[in-house]
């Protein structure tokens, strides 16, 4: 019978190393300390989450109607497995917050001058319209 290698010591918790290689074919035997890719380490749910988000091509909502889960749990579900992959999520959620925060500064400023009358209705419109960058 054939498992799934364990990542996680079952006593301590510590990380585990291959250390022995074996052929399905023929009798050839490596030992040594080899790594496992940092996908291989996932916990099985975020590899089905991870598999489910590759096949759908990272489209959120196919991911949502491939899994049946709402858009919040998605980008949480996907924030979990960058994290366990020993990336930052913080750093994009904050850029985002304050690109969001001038988003609105921008279209704030917009709507003060269409009302001192500095701007016609339809240069508001106009710069509303564009994408604050």
């Amino acid at each position: 019978m054939v498992y799934k290698m364990p990542h996680r010591c079952p006593v301590c918790d510590y990380e585990m190393r291959i250390s022995k290689l074996t052929c399905t074919h023929c009798p050839t035997k490596i030992e040594g300390d080899f790594s496992s890719c940092k996908f291989c380490q996932l916990p099985a749910e975020q590899l089905i989450f991870v598999e489910a988000f590759i096949k759908c091509r990272g489209n959120i909502k196919e991911v949502e109607k491939e899994l049946g889960i709402s858009y919040p749990t998605v980008r949480s579900r996907l924030d979990s497995v960058i994290e366990t992959l020993g990336y930052s999520v913080e750093k994009e959620q904050e850029k985002a917050k304050v690109d969001s925060q001038e988003e609105s500064l921008r279209r704030q400023g917009i709507l003060e001058a269409l009302e001192r009358g500095d701007i016609s209705p339809q240069e508001a419109t106009h710069q509303m319209r564009k994408t604050g960058k």
